[in-house]
């Protein structure tokens, strides 16, 4: 939920924000105080047919201070999809300096000093501010991120528009944020698949600001269904990146399908699953 680009209720047909407005309790008590009342996140996919722009994102004490008080942004990368050459930008692969990486630019050499990691499908990466980084063409990505619409791009190819026009460049904000050591190859985090009966998960990632579970359900009944236990502290947002699953509230009910997300406001009580499904459950 961002001004730029808010979510559509589909039920209603208002938008994300007007339903929050109208109903604050809907964030949770915690959720409401991670981003000093605001909503406090994005989820994205992102299907890089085409390198994506070398870019670098402030933290929220920068962006509070040069950028109206609005909200860095940290982010996490889940790996949908990968073609077999795949690869993404993750930091540099040497200490830099600014003037270093300036020059860099400037040059077309920018590639020289990048760390470029091989990725495949179930991948994950946390991509803290102030890491130079890029998704790279042939992936199919799930982004959870901070509700921030702040990139400072240091690099795009030299590509125009079809104007002939090259987009905007940050490049002096960017050296100002940039974490210009060298940045280790990140590991890919140790995670633990618990099973039950019809239904499975894991913790992909967790940072102040949001925590991320893959679940995998396999229940093609109401009689066989698994429960969802919500709270009063936040809503949640399931993305469903797999199959088919339908969801019961007492109030409500809902059928997702692969690209399909779903918000459910706090304190909406149990929620049953059912169907067989991989889905991306987000929660603060």
């Amino acid at each position: 939920m961002h001004p730029d680009g808010p979510s559509i209720v589909c039920e209603t047909g208002e938008t994300l924000t007007d339903l929050i407005v109208s109903h604050p309790e809907y964030m949770g008590s915690h959720a409401a105080k991670v981003a000093d009342g605001r909503f406090p996140i994005l989820v994205k996919l992102i299907d890089a047919r085409q390198n994506l722009s070398i870019q670098v994102h402030p933290d929220d004490e920068y962006a509070r201070i040069h950028e109206n008080g609005s909200l860095g942004k940290t982010e996490m990368w889940y790996i949908l999809e990968a073609e077999p050459d795949a690869r993404i930008v993750y930091g540099f692969n040497q200490d830099v300096s600014a003037d270093q990486v300036r020059n860099a630019v400037e040059n077309n050499t920018i590639g020289q000093l990048l760390n470029y990691v091989p990725v495949k499908r179930g991948d994950v990466f946390t991509i803290e501010p102030g890491t130079i980084h890029s998704i790279g063409k042939g992936c199919l990505v799930a982004e959870i991120q901070e509700s921030s619409n702040l990139t400072y791009r240091l690099y795009d190819y030299n590509r125009t528009d079809i104007y002939g026009r090259k987009r905007e460049l940050h490049i002096d904000k960017a050296l100002d944020v940039l974490k210009l050591k060298n940045s280790s190859i990140p590991n890919q985090p140790m995670r633990v698949l618990r099973y039950r009966n019809g239904f499975a998960s894991e913790v992909l990632g967790r940072c102040r600001y949001f925590q991320v579970e893959r679940i995998l359900t396999n229940t093609e009944s109401v009689n066989n269904s698994v429960t969802l236990n919500t709270t009063d502290n936040s809503f949640l947002v399931l993305l469903c990146v797999d199959g088919r699953v339908e969801l019961r509230s007492p109030s409500s009910e809902v059928k997702l399908g692969k690209g399909d997300c779903c918000f459910i406001p706090a304190g909406t009580g149990n929620v049953e699953i059912s169907g067989k499904s991989q889905i991306i459950y987000i929660g603060c």
